[in-house]
């Protein structure tokens, strides 16, 4: 004879599966939020391996550059003369195969003979290099002259932070002051912008663009800020560039 079921008991274990189905749809959409959310997390940054691939990366390129210009200087160009035309850098830095004598070109065989890298990806708003002579720079040659640098705008703070710990920087010194360049003047950001690119028409600023020093890594011995020939610093506009020494003054 079969046991005859209670209807009650029916309903509880219908209501079990319900309730279990529930939770299942209740739990797969929180893993799916977890994993857009971490996709979105690794969008937006990048892992620390790859940033100090990257950081290496923007240290090589510069420092190539660097070598690059003090070889046309000891080839006897006049520091005013160097240029950076290159195809691949805005066309204000000149035509490179239009140059009758690439011996001041930094991008050429016959000049510098630097490769132009391109910038790695994810470090920056995709921003190439620029080459300016409007800041003087802490600790490096004479305060009243401008150095020439490099500069790489526009980078993640993820990336600036990298830069500035290899650099001994422990906190991200300043380039304070509101005004942009005009004229004759520099502004105060050591990312000029167009108007200041070193090539025909513009060269080395008479008065120079002075960062904060005072948020630059200090020296006990000197109380002054420690030579930085490489370092990332933020603007009063809240963008951080990096910046490489090619030449001080």
């Amino acid at each position: 004879m079969h046991e005859r079921q209670n209807p009650a008991r029916r309903q509880n274990e219908a209501g079990n599966v319900l309730f279990m189905i529930l939770l299942a749809v209740i739990l797969i959409g929180l893993l799916t939020a977890a994993i857009q959310g971490s996709n979105n997390s690794e969008s937006a940054n990048i892992d620390g391996e790859t940033l100090v691939i990257r950081a290496s990366e923007v240290q090589r390129a510069m420092a190539e550059m660097e070598r690059g210009v003090k070889y046309i200087i000891e080839n006897g160009t006049s520091e005013s003369d160097i240029r950076f035309a290159h195809p691949d850098a805005s066309a204000d830095y000149g035509d490179l195969n239009a140059d009758a004598d690439p011996s001041d070109q930094l991008f050429h065989a016959s000049g510098g003979a630097a490769n132009y890298r391109a910038v790695p990806a994810d470090i920056n708003d995709g921003s190439t290099w620029e080459f300016y002579g409007g800041t003087h720079i802490p600790g490096m040659g004479t305060a009243s002259r401008a150095e020439l640098i490099v500069v790489l705008p526009n980078v993640s703070e993820q990336l600036c932070t990298k830069i500035n710990k290899i650099n001994g920087q422990n906190g991200t010194p300043a380039d304070t002051g509101g005004g942009a360049a005009a004229g004759s003047s520099p502004g105060q950001c050591l990312s000029i912008g167009a108007l200041g690119r070193f090539d025909d028409a513009q060269q080395f600023y008479a008065t120079p663009n002075t960062v904060d020093e005072a948020t630059f890594e200090q020296d006990p011995s000197t109380s002054a800020a420690r030579s930085a020939p490489q370092a990332c610093v933020i603007c009063d506009d809240g963008k951080r560039h990096v910046y490489h020494v090619l030449m001080s003054r």
